[in-house]
């Protein structure tokens, strides 16, 4: 889920920074040009402010100037050049004619098209010439032309023209540019902070209560989540999963303690019943028929009570876990079953490692395994194998119970372990159906579990699974 709602957020906050940074970088740039044209101006009018005292050219080449005029003219070519050394930015002053009066550096022309001609017109007509468009950092062909009249006796004699290159223009909008990107890349860095606190703390109580229902759905009912971080709605949450699993808890609390009363309190009537059939049959002849269905039916009554309280003790009480070796366990219980297994002519033996620790409670492994060798040679026929293995799979510890009876298909491998099922093609032999429940019971206490499959070309394999590391 973070995973997912993660991205989300960084995506959001990575638009809401470029909502904000193109437009301030936008407006860095014109700011940026603005303070250029500005300072164009300002020399623009410098220098018209020395033009001005400048008198109209000779009307023939009879005329002359006086020598206060040419005086005036040499200064303003010599600042024109001056200027244009410095900055590299050409200027130059020209008639209404387009014919120059000075000019930086020689032989600088009037532009007769584009933005400059246009400033052009607008300083004849006496005004400042308008801005011209924004110039770009990649956009090196550019220049920023600036026009300002000359006027003398409220009339224009001349226009200032400067024709400014933009590399340092660009160079100023590039660096900027550069700060806001890096500006932004440190708040995105504080907003993917942001956003993982955030998820942290909004998801904390999602995990926890996930925690807490694979707890409760592997047997450790006593889970429970503290309501104390995370959104108001979470803790609610909560508050409503613990008051859920101690409603679940306590009905099943009260189903195990029905069942095992109840399997308590039958015991006694049982016998006291089996042994009136007893009595009974003792007036009866030998070998009646009826007699004999009845103490079937009531031995099998009895080990269903039994099975049904070893089940109830199997879900309530605790695992002990310990670090057991879990093949010399096997090797054991294999042992233990050998003389019924040659009774019935099942060769049962033990295969794999002599010696594979894992964490188990030994007394309830030991029933597990024997509940499941039990099966194995119920439904083996004889002359047939029956085997047993251990082997280490990386953190865990597989005990295999390979048998070569009928097996089972796979609607019946869907239904195996559930309580009082049968294989209908099994009713003929012994047992109540509930060996399989209390095995998965006493194994899913300790953190075991318990698999069934195939065992190809006929039969059933069993994997008890034990866990090789401390809980």
């Amino acid at each position: 889920m973070r995973t997912r709602l993660l991205p989300l957020l960084i995506v959001l906050m990575a638009g809401v920074l470029l909502a904000l940074g193109i437009p301030l970088g936008v407006i860095t740039a014109g700011v940026e040009q603005q303070r250029v044209v500005v300072d164009r101006i300002d020399d623009a009018a410098r220098f018209a402010s020395l033009a001005q005292f400048v008198t109209a050219r000779p009307a023939t080449d009879t005329d002359s100037k006086t020598p206060e005029e040419d005086e005036r003219l040499a200064t303003l070519r010599t600042e024109l050049a001056r200027y244009y050394g410095l900055y590299g930015i050409r200027a130059g002053v020209f008639y209404r004619d387009h014919t120059p009066m000075a000019a930086a550096p020689a032989g600088m022309p009037v532009p007769r098209d584009g933005e400059g001609a246009q400033a052009f017109r607008e300083a004849l007509a006496g005004r400042r010439s308008h801005d011209p468009h924004q110039i770009w950092p990649w956009d090196d062909t550019g220049r920023i032309p600036v026009a300002s009249p000359v006027i003398r006796d409220g009339d224009v004699v001349a226009v200032v023209m400067t024709d400014s290159p933009t590399g340092h223009l660009r160079a100023g909008v590039l660096r900027s540019w550069l700060l806001i990107a890096a500006g932004e890349c440190a708040a995105m860095l504080v907003a993917v902070a942001a956003a993982f606190r955030l998820t942290g703390w909004v998801l904390r109580p999602v995990r926890v209560l996930d925690t807490a229902s694979h707890d409760i759905a592997t047997g450790r009912m006593n889970a429970r989540v503290a309501a104390t971080a995370g959104p108001p709605e979470l803790r609610r949450l909560a508050r409503s999963f613990n008051e859920m699993a101690d409603h679940v808890e306590d009905v099943l609390e009260q189903q195990r303690a029905f069942v095992a009363d109840a399997s308590h309190q039958l015991r006694n009537p049982l016998s006291a019943l089996l042994l009136r059939i007893e009595l009974l049959a003792l007036e009866l002849p030998d070998g009646n028929a009826e007699i004999a269905s009845v103490r079937t039916e009531g031995k099998r009554l009895a080990r269903v009570l039994d099975d049904l309280l070893d089940l109830a003790l199997a879900e309530h009480t605790a695992a002990d876990l310990q670090l057991t070796d879990v093949a010399a366990l096997a090797a054991e219980r294999v042992g233990s079953w050998r003389p019924l297994a040659d009774d019935k002519g099942v060769l049962l033996t033990y295969e794999g490692q002599r010696a594979v620790t894992g964490w188990a409670d030994p007394v309830a492994l030991s029933s597990a395994l024997d509940a499941v060798v039990d099966n194995a040679l119920k439904f083996t026929p004889e002359g047939r194998p029956v085997t047993v293995g251990v082997a280490a799979a990386g953190e865990r510890v597989q005990v295999t119970v390979a048998d070569r009876g009928p097996g089972l298909t796979d609607d019946e491998l869907a239904r195996i372990g559930d309580r009082f099922w049968r294989s209908g093609r099994h009713q003929n032999v012994s047992g109540s159906g509930l060996g399989l429940s209390i095995t998965r019971a006493l194994l899913t206490a300790g953190g075991a579990t318990i698999a069934y499959a195939p065992h190809p070309p006929h039969g059933l394999k069993v994997t008890v699974t034990v866990p090789r590391t401390a809980p």
